[in-house]
């Protein structure tokens, strides 16, 4: 289930046949997804409710055919690997991998695995790999350390360019969005022919908001589905006097956001697409709080001849580049808003109630409420007619 199976339109752009960010040709994603045991928490054992989503950026080889790619950060509470090479070459070799918190070296680690497994005996290879986090502790055993660089092989090995599984999947599993169940969710557009023709996808892991800030399409849908209504996640506060929390208060999680584009785009002008999906999270009521990683990164496919990161004697010396015009990169930063807003209501949308750790329970966003809602607001499926 997805927001336009609900008959909520984002914005005014046309996505694409998907409406994922695998509609960017050559662009896949993959889960690993683990979940196991109920009841109360033993660090090591469960419940464990986790994984890992790669994002792979083009059919060619990754590691040997780096894309144009760049960063931008919202708020810096969180980590995003390999963030340095990129900032200083503006190139990304290999996959993205999202996870959990503690559970970043480990995927890190396991993607190079990956890579040199792939490689002839002896061969020179280094990598600095690119992932992404945000907690899912409230609901998972976070320091019973269960992802394992299988999970990185075994979503590598899911990974297509079709439809994305959306909500409690992979990297998302675990994750709380506006103190509904969260996780991952993607969307994309295409920009019209006078623009370019290009297309734009977005694929997040939301794991952020408080519930009465939510807005979906500028409609205050976290005050009319308070907590009262259908309960947070997150614990009451603890009284001043009292032991001290044991959970970070609502609102306190992250997201991370990768954006693709076919593109044919420098690295400073995916810094400015970076930038660009704070806007939709902001219209979604994420605020960048002090305690959230907000952290985006776009990369583009529109150069794929660029020279060989290795010191390979064949390796390129120039390279064609095509550039598109900066006047013209509006209707690019228009596609990233709306579909980082679209990708983020179909996490939720997609997201099932899910009982974790201690009983914890994150329950879904009901869709009849949120449906009622937006037709309160003239924004319900008479859109669609």
């Amino acid at each position: 289930m997805r927001a336009r199976d609900l008959g909520i339109v984002i914005g005014r752009g046309e996505p694409g046949p998907a409406n994922a960010i695998t509609d960017v040709r050559g662009v896949r994603v993959g889960h690993a997804t683990i979940v196991r045991g109920e009841g109360p928490l033993v660090v090591g054992e469960g419940p464990v409710r986790t994984g890992v989503t790669m994002v792979v950026p083009h059919d060619g080889d990754i590691f040997t055919e780096p894309v144009f790619a760049g960063s931008h950060t919202l708020n810096g509470n969180g980590e995003l690997t390999g963030l340095e090479w990129i900032r200083e070459a503006g190139l990304m070799t290999g996959p993205i991998g999202i996870t959990n918190t503690h559970s970043v070296g480990v995927v890190r680690d396991g993607i190079i695995r990956h890579a040199v497994r792939r490689l002839p005996f002896g061969t020179s290879f280094w990598a600095l790999p690119v992932v992404g986090e945000t907690w899912d502790g409230l609901l998972n055993d976070l320091d019973g350390f269960h992802v394992t660089a299988d999970h990185v092989d075994e979503a590598l090995a899911a990974a297509n360019d079709g439809p994305v599984a959306e909500g409690g999947v992979g990297g998302g599993t675990g994750m709380v969005c506006h103190e509904f169940k969260g996780g991952i969710g993607t969307a994309s557009r295409v920009v019209d022919a006078a623009s370019g023709g290009f297309t734009v996808g977005v694929l997040v892991q939301a794991n952020y908001g408080r519930r009465d800030w939510l807005r979906v399409d500028g409609v205050p849908v976290g005050e009319a589905i308070p907590v009262t209504d259908v309960p947070s996640p997150y614990p009451p506060g603890d009284d001043d006097d009292g032991p001290a929390p044991t959970a970070p208060p609502p609102g306190s999680g992250s997201i991370i956001a990768v954006i693709a584009t076919d593109a044919p785009l420098l690295p400073h002008q995916c810094e400015r697409l970076a930038q660009r999906a704070g806007l939709g999270i902001a219209r979604m009521g994420g605020t960048g709080a002090p305690s959230s990683g907000d952290l985006f990164l776009c990369f583009a496919t529109g150069n794929r001849s660029l020279p060989l990161t290795s010191f390979r004697a064949d390796a390129r010396i120039t390279a064609d580049i095509r550039v598109l015009n900066d006047f013209a990169i509006g209707a690019l930063f228009d596609a990233v808003i709306e579909a980082t807003e679209e990708s983020i209501v179909n996490a939720l949308v997609a997201a099932e109630t899910m009982t974790g750790r201690d009983g914890i329970t994150a329950y879904a966003l009901p869709h009849d409420r949120l449906v009622e809602t937006m037709t309160r607001f003239g924004r319900g499926p008479h859109r669609l007619a």
